[in-house]
């Protein structure tokens, strides 16, 4: 948190695939690598790869004493000092979403790539029988650019932000969410 408290604003995205997400070692690497192209600054959530389960982590969650940091390409976490931060396994995110320098994609991903048009979904390579392929390095360091310095970066953050300020409203006193969940507490009293 402390690095984190030292960025400005809006400049830190964060990389975290959740509890139940991993990646392949090949799409651990193109995702290094892609952030590392990218040259902006992040804060990743390392998970050990798996290659034969993408969703393998879920029931390991605290049980892998590997270090995940030692997947990462040779060279990456000197190379990305003080631009990265790779924390392995676990990081508090709602801390780390409150702090200012941060952006993240909290939702789906297509509802908010295509439907709200606050995110950039990366185009994996299709090979051959339809069969979806790693999303490359070039690709990942393109829609980091994009979201942290294009001028539809910016609207999608500003978008972001009025998201987000509507939320809060709708959960204070006298908006709609928290009205309605009062209501429903009073029925069941």
């Amino acid at each position: 948190m402390s690095w984190l408290n030292n960025q400005s604003p809006n400049s830190v995205l964060l990389v975290s695939l959740g509890s139940g997400g991993t990646l392949t070692s090949e799409q651990l690497t193109e995702l290094a690598l892609g952030l590392e192209m990218s040259k902006q600054k992040f804060i990743w959530v390392v998970r050990k790869p798996d290659d034969l389960n993408a969703c393998g982590a879920f029931f390991d969650v605290g049980r892998d004493n590997d270090d995940p940091l030692s997947y990462l390409p040779e060279g990456f976490v000197k190379r990305t000092s003080g631009v990265g931060l790779m924390v392995p396994s676990w990081a508090p995110q709602v801390p780390i979403l409150r702090n200012e320098a941060t952006g993240e994609q909290k939702m789906n991903a297509t509802l908010l790539a295509e439907e709200i048009a606050v995110a950039v979904k990366p185009v994996a390579l299709t090979v051959e029988a339809g069969e979806k392929k790693a999303v490359k390095r070039e690709e990942v360091a393109r829609v980091v650019r994009l979201l942290m310095e294009s001028e539809e970066g910016k609207v999608m953050k500003v978008k972001a932000n009025e998201l987000k300020e509507s939320a809060a409203k709708a959960l204070k006193s006298g908006g709609s969410s928290f009205d309605l969940l009062s209501s429903v507490v009073e029925s069941w009293n």
